[in-house]
């Protein structure tokens, strides 16, 4: 390692800090890791599979244990996620998702990646988990290029409401104060922001021009009012709160064998309203015409899963469909700082938002100053 120890750090008292490097990813420095939650773990051999790097960086390994470590029942394959590019991130979003699997994703049966290891920094944003290699599994990664239909996005919404269930106004959840309020946090509030550089250049594109709305082509800086309104509204909402996954588009989801979805990139994870994932998937992964003729059917067919996940009061139907047409500004505001080259579908997502933004109303909603959502319930 190339630091001096600043201990302690996460949740197993570590005396050095996580490595900011691939190169440190070593056997040695790999089973000490594990060994903290699976005592006695030995790593005896190490193999760099392939290395992902974004923002962060997902280092695929395969790995031999000692006797101790096989009994614990740690996989060959291993996926290593954090930020490895030696670059220091300005966003927490890394010790977000380690204290995230560590703390709260602990429950084999919720549809999320299974993690053996939770761990973080106390004095920077570094964090790592170490996951099960998902693609050893062998089902199938989502992306934006995929068509699930009207009964797939209701599949998946399933397996979403199983999530959202499991922590509707937990305990659990009050008490990890680390967590970010949706829309409370910067890594919301000022993310079109952070991104205008990337939102400026898709303006100045044609292929983005005739797919957004005509009032944001005419006068973006309203597309930023418009963003602080959906906002300003958000933190001033009554209601129960879950854990909201924060980025749920269907980029983010595996499909197990099983034919269970799960969720993957927890690093946007907040408290707050599970319309915020909810809309985002469902906007995101139907076709236009789809969603206009199935979008009411499916927040039904949610608030259905949600009970049949054993939540008692699920808010009212009418008024969540007002709180679902405001969501839809989230996803014309996440899609517009993204590159084509970055894998994901962007063109068609940026389409089918600004398309849902004026079917829904979505803009005139939030700059009339509604009431905010209700308390109210119904069972």
């Amino acid at each position: 390692m190339s630091h001096e120890p600043r201990g302690p750090h996460g949740p197993y008292g570590r005396q050095d800090p996580l490595p900011e490097h691939c190169a440190d990813l070593t056997a040695e420095w790999l089973g000490g890791m594990l060994a903290r939650r699976h005592p006695g773990t030995v790593v005896e051999g190490l193999e760099t599979v392939e290395v992902r790097t974004t923002h962060t960086s997902k280092v695929r390994v395969a790995v031999e244990y000692n006797a101790a470590g096989r009994a614990a029942g740690l996989p060959r394959r291993l996926c290593l996620k954090g930020n490895f590019t030696g670059r220091p991130n300005p966003f927490d979003i890394c010790r977000t998702e380690a204290r995230v699997y560590h703390d709260l994703l602990t429950d084999h049966g919720l549809p999320v990646p299974r993690a053996y290891l939770g761990d973080w920094d106390a004095d920077s944003t570094r964090g790592l988990v170490v996951l099960e290699d998902l693609i050893e599994v062998g089902g199938e990664f989502g992306s934006t290029y995929q068509h699930l239909g009207i009964d797939g996005v209701a599949s998946a919404l399933d397996d979403l409401a199983v999530l959202h269930a499991r922590f509707w106004d937990a305990p659990a959840l009050h008490t990890a104060r680390w967590l970010p309020r949706s829309m409370d946090t910067p890594g919301d509030c000022e993310q079109p922001r952070t991104i205008w550089w990337l939102v400026e250049e898709n303006l100045g594109r044609d292929v983005y021009r005739e797919r957004l709305p005509a009032w944001m082509v005419a006068d973006p800086q309203r597309f930023l009012r418009a963003y602080d309104l959906l906002n300003e509204w958000a933190r001033d909402s009554r209601g129960p709160v879950t854990l909201v996954h924060g980025d749920s588009y269907l980029g983010n989801t595996y499909l197990r064998p099983d034919g269970t979805r799960i969720w993957l990139d927890w690093q946007m994870a907040r408290t707050g309203s599970a319309l915020r994932d909810m809309s985002y998937f469902v906007v995101g992964a139907l076709t236009t015409e789809e969603r206009r003729a199935a979008e009411r059917d499916l927040l039904a067919h949610y608030r259905d899963a949600l009970r049949a996940g054993g939540v008692r009061e699920v808010p009212d139907q009418e008024a969540w469909w007002h709180d679902y047409r405001r969501w839809a500004m989230y996803g014309l505001m996440s899609w517009m700082g993204t590159r084509d080259h970055w894998g994901q579908d962007n063109h068609t997502a940026i389409h089918r938002f600004s398309v849902a933004t004026d079917d829904l109303d979505t803009l005139a909603l939030l700059e009339g100053g509604a009431a905010v959502s209700p308390a109210g319930s119904q069972g």
